[in-house]
C-alpha cells in the first residue's frame, strides 16, 4: 500500500514470532504487509471468488478501488470495467457476480472493483509482495501452493487477510463468509514450520464448530443480503467447496494464475 515503510522490529500488532499470521480489512493488510512475505486475500462474497471464476476462464484480473474511476482505468489499461451487479445489460455482462462472470463472454483483462477485497487487493500491489485471492472454491489449492514455494517460516511468513463488509458508517464488519475461507486456507498450513498466531489458530478453530460450510454461508448476514436483493445464484457459486485448482497471484497489478 501507497507509503508504507520496511519497519526495523515487529509491533505486536505484526504477530511476530508465527509463520502464518491473520487480520481484518484494509488496517491490518497495511499491518501485516510490512513483515510477511506473502499476503493472501479473501473475501468470499464476492471479490476473491469473482477473480478465481474469471482466471479460471483465462482472464486476467485489475484489481480497483469501488469509484467511477474504474471506467477510466479501464480504458487506459485496455481491459474491460465491470459494473455494478444491477447494471449488467446484455451489452455488457461483466460485473462484481461470480455467477455472471461464469458465463459472460472472456475478455483478455478485466478491471474488477469492489469496496473490499479488491481496495485491499489493489492497495497490496503497491508493496510488492504477491498477493493471492483465496475463497472457498481454490482454499485448498491456494494453501498447497504456499507451502510449496517454502512460505510459511518465522523468516517467510504468510499474511491472511480477511477482508470483511463495511457498515453503513464505512467501519469494518467482519463477517461469516470471510472467517470460513480465511479458515479452509489456514487449515492447510497448520503445520508449516513457523506455527500460527493466536489470531490464525483461533480462526481456524472455526472449522471444527462448523459442520456445513455452504449452509453457514448461506444463513450469515452477507448470504442472505445477496440472496434477498435477487442474487442467491453468486452465493451457490461460493459455496463450493474446493472444486478449484486455480491460484490468481497479483503481480504488476493484475491476478493470473502463476
Amino acid at each position: 500500500m501507497t507509503g508504507w515503510i520496511e519497519p526495523t522490529t515487529e509491533s505486536v500488532y505484526a504477530q511476530p514470532g508465527s509463520g502464518v499470521r491473520l487480520d481484518w480489512g484494509l488496517a491490518g493488510a497495511a499491518e501485516l504487509s510490512r513483515v510477511c512475505a506473502v499476503l493472501v486475500v479473501i473475501d468470499v462474497l464476492s471479490f476473491t471468488t469473482s477473480v478465481e471464476v474469471a482466471v479460471a476462464r483465462g482472464m486476467r484480473v485489475h484489481p480497483f478501488p469501488w469509484g467511477a474511476q474504474a471506467g477510466e482505468y479501464a480504458t487506459r489499461v485496455g481491459a474491460v470495467a465491470a459494473v455494478g451487479r444491477r447494471a449488467v445489460s446484455p451489452e455488457h455482462p461483466w460485473s462484481l457476480s461470480p455467477a455472471a462472470l461464469s458465463t459472460a463472454p472472456v475478455v483478455s483483462d478485466l478491471v474488477l472493483p469492489s469496496p473490499n477485497g479488491s481496495a485491499i487487493s489493489a492497495a497490496a500491489s503497491a508493496t510488492g509482495l504477491p498477493v493471492l485471492a483465496a475463497c472457498l472454491r481454490n482454499a485448498g489449492a491456494v494453501g498447497r501452493w504456499l507451502l510449496d514455494q517454502g512460505y510459511g517460516s518465522t523468516q517467510a511468513p504468510i499474511g491472511v487477510i480477511a477482508a470483511g463488509e463495511r457498515w453503513p458508517d464505512d467501519t469494518l464488519r467482519p463477517s461469516v463468509e470471510d472467517q470460513l475461507g480465511a479458515a479452509a486456507v489456514l487449515d492447510v498450513l497448520s503445520t508449516v514450520p513457523g506455527g500460527l498466531s493466536v489470531e490464525a489458530a483461533l480462526a481456524l478453530a472455526t472449522l471444527n464448530s462448523v459442520h456445513d460450510i455452504p449452509a453457514a454461508v448461506r444463513g450469515c448476514v452477507s448470504g442472505r443480503e445477496l440472496t434477498t436483493r435477487g442474487f442467491g445464484q453468486d452465493v451457490e457459486v461460493a459455496v463450493q467447496v474446493g472444486v478449484s485448482d486455480v491460484v490468481p497471484v497479483l503481480r504488476n497489478g493484475i491476478f493470473s494464475a502463476p
